[in-house]
């Protein structure tokens, strides 16, 4: 009789390609399930997954789901949307006279902050964004705030109303209002508000009225804006399919409320007024569960990495600190919205290689075949060859096993391809053409390694590498070749990891407001300066509530968790420490800058602090926490490190450093904690494949995480 197990935790990754579901039981034990995404309807895909997940249980959601009470989404949806650029453009703006081409002139960063560096060099290269709202749409008042929130000109009242009748007449079905300076003083957008409300009165016509001092009151006009129209454009469009998911659910006997995974790490309710912060949730979930395996190991600096079907995407934790940037760009567009860091680069299993006629060489990317997979999968229709079909010639894929068997891959078609569209106009062995082009696209990803981590003035060696996703553990091997990191951890469950960092994630709100607050070395403002961050901060812990509240939860369960954002006067780069309390006084200014003193000196070391120049807090933020549960970490006992004759699936040979290698085969999941596997070796699972190569070993610790070994 199959053993029960009741459930309490669903995480769910919802990427362009697949689905991953993570389970986990009252026990801490876990399952990870894929299927392939259902863009039209999430849910689809969502519940597929899940099945699969559920299925070595034998159970099904209907009878395990309502023990859950924690359900957390993370996807590419919202993001997709924007990138092709198929949202809602039906959206009226009203900016001050004078800026009514702003979001289309952007800023100058916006024209090649998506490029990579050799882009970067020419400018020719360079392109704006194409708008995503029509100019006849965006609407300008008179009327003036400054920098320190003094009214330097009056709103000009009867040009709202204008603005206003204009736009509601032309059938907008939303109306964004982002004045200059706003953030510092509302009142011109509240007046506008007002004048809109009256005007669709009298019209007998209801729509949303956005304004930026409400959304995102931070400083920054353009990324301010562009914040506010994207949630028109590509994340309110979404909240409809969000929504859908929570129904579904509940139909199948979850209680739980959905929750979605935001940009700075915590979940927010789909039914929240702000869903932008979500929007590139997927990649997030990796990072977030990459901090959870360094509080568990103990380990001070990670290096996140994250090889997808498009992308490989990299994060670092420094001092178990995790940095959140504030600029960051969507789409192409630039926007202040808080983000967990990570860069990204176009690098995944799925892009399509290609030989240049003109450089005589190979190329890869930036499209990719995404859930296609490749030549190698006959029914998809695709003609150009892909990584993924390069792995399977070169014998690293078992053709007869991908996705645990439920698709089945050609490897003399794909050979072909190899032969016809790479190969022979190189005039070499097409088996060592895969490996060239496995070789260019795995050093792209050495390379951004290495220029993140040395950008901070670091070697490999400071660091620890955690390898995830479902082609890391395949490709590990290749990029971190010459690289001496201190460890290198691959989860066994990497396919699915983005989908565990969701179950890290706390329940969480978190909202931010510039300041611009000066510390003199004197201490002179001190007084003045804890004024305005205690009523700051008394002010955001009261919206984070009404945001509890809206859920039907008790705001008294919730830490309130007071920060600032902080650097030497002078500096453009700021760094987030937490205050003592939330009511600070003068005195205790010095804990805030003693604690960034401190933090600035193990990021960046002691020769750079410069705290002679004084401090300028640019951000007052409040992060309001609901305890929610948290998987653990499952432990084994450890056995030999012989491995298990029930482990071995036999012999398959792989080509690696110019020649063919007979590896041992492993099923992955029937390997024992404490074994050790010398390479050349595979080891396999339906979700991955781990490539051992020779000259390498991994050893399984109790936790089922492999450490691999060069």
């Amino acid at each position: 009789m199959a053993e029960k197990h009741a459930l309490k935790q669903i995480a769910l990754d919802t990427g362009g390609t697949m689905t991953d579901s993570f389970v986990i039981d009252e026990q801490g034990q876990f399952s990870v399930g894929k299927a392939f995404t259902t863009p039209h309807d999430e849910s689809i895909g969502i519940l597929n997954s899940l099945e699969d997940a559920l299925s070595p249980w034998g159970s099904m959601l209907e009878e395990s789901g309502k023990t859950v009470d924690a359900l957390v989404y993370s996807g590419t949806a919202m993001l997709n949307r924007l990138l092709e650029r198929e949202g809602n453009s039906n959206i009226g703006v009203i900016v001050n006279a004078g800026f009514e081409d702003l979001h289309r002139f952007g800023r100058g960063l916006q024209c090649w902050i998506w490029l990579d560096y050799g882009g970067r060099l020419h400018a020719r290269e360079h392109e704006h964004p194409t708008p995503l709202v029509p100019k006849k749409q965006i609407k300008g008042v008179r009327g003036r705030i400054n920098f320190w929130g003094e009214e330097l000109i009056p709103l000009y009242r009867d040009e709202a109303r204008k603005a206003v009748e204009e736009l509601i007449d032309m059938g907008v079905e939303s109306i964004v209002v982002c004045l200059l300076c706003s953030y510092m003083n509302p009142r011109h957008e509240k007046m506008v508000e007002r004048i809109a409300k009256k005007v669709m009165k009298e019209k007998k016509k209801e729509i949303p009225i956005i304004l930026s001092c409400e959304h995102n009151p931070v400083r920054g006009e353009t990324p301010r804006l562009n914040a506010l129209i994207i949630e028109q454009y590509a994340a309110e469009p979404s909240r409809r399919h969000m929504i859908r998911i929570a129904e579904r659910f509940k139909e199948k006997g979850v209680l739980a409320p959905l929750r979605i995974l935001t940009s700075y790490g915590g979940t927010i309710s789909p039914y929240h007024k702000a869903l932008i912060p979500t929007m590139v949730s997927g990649p997030i979930g990796g990072m977030i569960g990459t901090r959870f395996l360094a509080k568990e190991y103990g380990i001070k600096n990670l290096v996140s990495s994250d090889v997808g079907g498009t992308s490989f995407d990299v994060g670092l934790t420094m001092e178990t600190y995790v940095p959140t940037k504030w600029e960051s760009s969507l789409g192409r567009f630039i926007l202040n919205v808080p983000m967990i860091a990570l860069d990204s680069i176009g690098a995944g299993t799925g892009m399509y290689v290609k030989y240049n006629e003109i450089s005589g060489r190979l190329e890869f990317g930036p499209e990719s075949a995404g859930y296609k997979i490749g030549v190698c999968n006959e029914q998809s229709g695709v003609e150009q060859v892909t990584m993924t079909d390069c792995s399977l010639i070169l014998g690293y894929l078992n053709p007869d096993y991908f996705l645990g068997g439920k698709i089945r891959l050609n490897k003399k078609r794909a050979l072909e391809y190899i032969e016809e569209q790479l190969a022979t106009p190189l005039n070499t062995d097409p088996y060592a053409t895969a490996r060239g082009a496995l070789d260019l696209i795995e050093m792209d990803m050495r390379n951004h390694l290495m220029g993140m981590i040395q950008g901070l003035g670091f070697r490999p060696e400071n660091y620890t590498l955690v390898s995830f996703g479902g082609g890391g553990p395949l490709h590990v091997a290749g990029y971190v070749r010459d690289m001496k990191f201190e460890e290198i951890l691959i989860p066994e469950w990497a396919a699915a990891f983005s989908a565990f960092g969701c179950a890290c994630a706390d329940h969480a709100y978190r909202h931010e407001k510039s300041v611009d607050l000066v510390i003199p070395p004197d201490g002179s403002m001190n007084e003045a300066v804890a004024m305005v961050l205690n009523a700051t901060w008394g002010q955001l812990k009261k919206d984070i509530s009404k945001e509890f509240e809206k859920e039907g939860r008790d705001p008294g369960d919730m830490t309130f968790l007071p920060s600032v954002k902080v650097q030497y006067l002078g500096m453009l780069d700021d760094l987030e420490v937490q205050s003592p309390s939330m009511e600070v006084k003068p005195d205790q200014l010095n804990v805030l800058t003693s604690r960034y003193d401190d933090l600035f000196e193990q990021i960046y070391k002691r020769g750079t602090k410069s705290p002679e120049l004084g401090y300028h807090i640019t951000k007052a933020i409040a992060t309001g926490i609901v305890p929610v549960p948290k998987p653990k970490l499952p432990i084994y006992d450890l056995q030999g490190k012989e491995p298990n004759d029930k482990a071995l699936k036999g012999t398959r040979e792989f080509f690696w450093g110019g020649s063919w290698h007979e590896a041992s085969l492993w099923e992955m999941e029937l390997l024992d904690a404490g074994n050790v596997v010398h390479g050349p070796a595979i080891i396999e699972a339906p979700a991955t494949t781990l490539l051992v190569p020779p000259g390498f070993k991994v050893e399984l610790d109790q936790h089922r995480i492999f450490h691999m070994e060069v």
